[in-house]
């Protein structure tokens, strides 16, 4: 039996995939509804980086108006030219050359979070209802679906779309025994206006690149460099091109986004290493958790701490999902963090998330055209995001030191392991053949789809 029609879908959290999926549902016709927590489209702190790469950009591609589209690369950061990998003392370990600028869906964005917020609530007045906590669904025996809200609000709809992150009400709800546990890693995260000073404290390289700082004493960091095509006052920089300046001229967004050029510098290490506390911290005393852990760390890395923003310096417990089977589907499904929560780091997170509101759009555009049911086209769209979305969240606890059990952390094991990632870099990077599978191995995996 085919879906009913019109299709109506509610969306819980204007986060990026859920807004990347309402985007796609609008375009093609279906009515959709996105529930927002925050008051307004400013609140939370988003502003740091991530990268979206192939998959998440020809998601966006596939969902966002042309125009839309266009914006989004309008407003991303310069595309980093190098990979650095460092110690603490700033000296190079590996430096590697990634791609010259390529189509925007063949390569990597560096991207502000609140930037890509603003796009994403871009033209979606009438669609994003702010300042709505989701409390608890109901299922119908006609198999509709309600949502109800802190504020005693509800509303019913064929589906229920559960984007709400890592601690996910609709989850709760829907699969109790999903769990989600943390990684065993903080982050203290920190941002530096990239002033004239601050250019001055970094190598060309380090400017112009993505750097992963392997610390001795098992402290990690990594430092983004974020510039963009508008200043402090968010006038178009001169030189930029007339067409993407136009762009960014008709982009109400803007208004709505005080990103400006800035450094990023994460700094993190094994849970156990932080104040109980560490998670209500904010501002002078959070950066001074960050200086305490690096006081061996190059003059020049702890002056960008020191320098930072107090405002926007913010702790990250990092979290990962359990992986769980299979469950029956119904008129309530789950995307992106909500589902497969996974530790920061190469921008897998971001791009799974993408991935997932481009194929559940796909899913939910053939039971409209009732090609097949809805329930057939949630079946259809989590046969394929279970797999890879846990393969993703397994992936992500690979990456270097993201894992608490990493042996970068233990007191004497860890200095072995230091000198073994340093050295599996410096190899690589001085071996042509390694050297260019590193690199393509890099967009290899961020462009792969299983």
């Amino acid at each position: 039996m085919t879906s009913r029609h019109p299709l109506r879908v509610i969306v819980i959290g204007a986060g990026t995939g859920g807004m990347c999926l309402a985007h796609g549902l609008r375009r093609s016709g279906i009515a959709v509804t996105v529930y927002e927590r925050h008051r307004t489209r400013t609140d939370g702190l988003l502003g740091y980086r991530i990268g979206i790469g192939p998959i998440g950009s020809r998601a966006l591609r596939d969902c966002l108006p042309p125009e839309l589209f266009d914006t989004f690369v309008v407003t991303c950061a310069r595309t980093p030219r190098y990979f650095n990998v460092l110690t603490e003392k700033l000296r190079d370990t590996a430096s590697f050359t990634l791609h010259a600028d390529a189509a925007a869906t063949d390569t990597d964005q560096s991207v502000s979070r609140m930037t890509l917020r603003q796009v994403l609530l871009t033209g979606m007045d009438d669609v994003v209802r702010f300042d709505k906590t989701f409390t608890h669904y109901e299922q119908h025996d006609d198999g509709r679906v309600t949502a109800y809200f802190a504020d005693g609000t509800r509303d019913t709809a064929d589906l229920l779309v559960g984007a709400d992150g890592t601690h996910s009400a609709v989850r709760r709800q829907y699969l109790p025994h999903a769990r989600v546990h943390p990684a065993g890693t903080i982050n203290i995260a920190t941002k530096t206006p990239l002033t004239g000073r601050v250019r001055a404290l970094l190598p060309e390289h380090v400017l112009k690149g993505i750097s992963l700082i392997f610390g001795s004493g098992g402290v990690m960091g990594v430092l983004h460099v974020m510039e963009f095509k508008w200043d402090r006052n968010g006038a178009v920089k001169a030189g930029v091109d007339p067409r993407d300046a136009d762009l960014l001229a008709r982009w109400s967004g803007l208004r709505h986004d005080d990103t400006r050029d800035y450094v990023a510098l994460v700094v993190w290490t094994a849970g156990h290493r932080f104040p109980a506390d560490i998670m209500q911290r904010r501002g002078e005393d959070l950066v001074k958790v960050a200086l305490g852990l690096t006081p061996n760390w190059h003059p020049h890395l702890r002056e960008l701490l020191a320098s930072s923003d107090r405002g926007s310096a913010m702790p990250v417990k990092v979290s990962t999902s359990e992986p769980v089977a299979p469950w029956k589907s119904s008129t309530v499904t789950l995307l992106g963090d909500a589902i497969h929560t996974m530790t920061p780091g190469r921008g897998i997170g971001a791009n799974t998330a993408l991935r997932d509101a481009a194929l559940l759009r796909r899913q939910l555009v053939a039971a409209a055209a009732g090609e097949k049911s809805l329930l057939e086209a949630v079946a259809d769209y989590e046969a394929k995001m279970i797999p890879y979305g846990f393969a993703r969240v397994a992936d992500s606890l690979r990456n270097s030191g993201t894992d608490g059990d990493d042996p970068l952390y233990r007191p004497v094991v860890g200095r072995l392991a230091l000198l073994a990632a340093r050295g599996y870099f410096t190899v690589t990077s001085r071996v042509p053949p390694l050297r260019r599978k590193f690199v393509e191995g890099i967009y290899a995996y961020r462009g792969a789809e299983e």
